[in-house]
């Protein structure tokens, strides 16, 4: 089942945001990265291994800089916007400051210590079952302050509630014991908040790097061998509560092959034309023309052909209404990519 236009054109629109972020920062040379004394003396170990590979050791720098840059804005933005637009969840922050005292019972607390401690000596292995049962019981015991905790992406239904944790596929390490903390105590202010609801918390990948992507699909997992790759993921978290790939995305919209679709949308749209494209549908003299209509619908920006093709209508009700005037004449998007979603509202009222 094919995602609908409305996320589409929203996932299309994430994926302009990011081009032309990246766009602004991406080194045409090595100019503003001139002198990087310590990163050239660390390379002139690699210099065999970089022959016939790199000419240019500042520019390479600077690339890898940017080549960061890049995976920051994809986990930390882009990842969690796509997240929201498939699943209509939101990240959700449960702190003292923002929502008053989270509350969880003293024997919560005790059983999650001891669910910690179990796991970090290699007592007990990951099982939800058993935990779950731990952290949903003796909830009228003495209540104290739970710790302040988010998910990025929080979806509540009318029998669940599910939180999931995004993480980068090469999680820092030790890190492990720190989220499955987080997400014990999490659940377990959850079910306080929530009584009478399941409550599912999961640590979501969006792909999976062991992937071989000359012999397997680049949307599938190879779930244990992925969590083997992560220092003591295995340790802390269970099989059923991560989430990698497809399995992660799929959850996310209900439906299959999400993954591939989100895929589809990125290479539709970043391609070595991209930017003369972007700089094309931000000219208001072109929006007659054919190749306007062509570029908004390869991009999915389903809003701005709607806007397009009724035209005529629009401009013959705007007459000489000065700010509807200035409405239309705004740009579709703005410097950061940014889709103009009022002006297109306003517009829509007159078609």
């Amino acid at each position: 089942m094919a995602l609908t236009d409305k996320i589409k054109e929203k996932i299309s629109i994430e994926v302009i945001k990011t081009l032309v972020t990246r766009f602004e920062n991406f080194p045409e040379n090595a100019s503003n990265n001139r002198n990087a004394p310590f990163h050239e003396a660390f390379l002139n170990a690699f210099s065999d291994k970089l022959e016939g590979k790199v000419s240019d050791t500042p520019f390479f720098i600077s690339l890898s800089s940017w080549l960061q840059g890049l995976n920051t804005t994809l986990g930390q933005t882009f990842f969690e916007n796509v997240a929201h637009h498939l699943s209509q969840g939101e990240k959700r922050e449960y702190t003292s400051k923002r929502l008053g005292n989270i509350l969880i019972t003293q024997s919560q607390r005790d059983n999650i210590a001891q669910i910690i401690a179990d796991l970090s000596t290699s007592t007990k292995t990951p099982n939800l079952e058993y935990e779950n049962k731990k952290i949903f019981s003796n909830i009228d015991a003495p209540l104290i302050n739970a710790n302040d905790f988010s998910t990025d992406v929080f979806i509540e239904d009318s029998n669940t509630i599910t939180a999931i944790e995004l993480k980068s596929v090469k999680p820092n390490s030790g890190e492990m014991k720190g989220e499955k903390l987080k997400i014990l105590e999490g659940k377990a202010a959850l079910f306080r908040e929530f009584p009478k609801k399941r409550i599912e918390f999961y640590i979501g990948f969006p792909f999976d790097p062991t992937i071989n992507p000359e012999t397997e699909s680049k949307t599938s997992h190879n779930k244990t061998r992925f969590l083997g790759s992560i220092i003591n993921m295995n340790k802390y978290f269970a099989l059923n509560e991560t989430l990698i790939a497809d399995e992660l995305w799929d959850l996310l919209s209900q439906q299959n092959n999400t993954m591939d679709q989100i895929l589809g949308i990125i290479n539709s749209i970043s391609t070595t034309e991209f930017l003369s494209k972007f700089q094309y549908l931000n000219n208001n003299k072109n929006r007659n023309d054919q190749e306007y209509l062509d570029i908004l619908n390869e991009w999915n920006l389903f809003s701005e052909v709607e806007l397009v093709k009724n035209n005529d209508i629009i401009r013959k009700k705007i007459n000489e209404d000065r700010f509807l005037t200035r409405v239309y004449n705004k740009h579709a998007f703005d410097a950061k990519g940014n889709y103009n979603h009022d002006r297109y509202l306003q517009l829509k009222k007159l078609i």
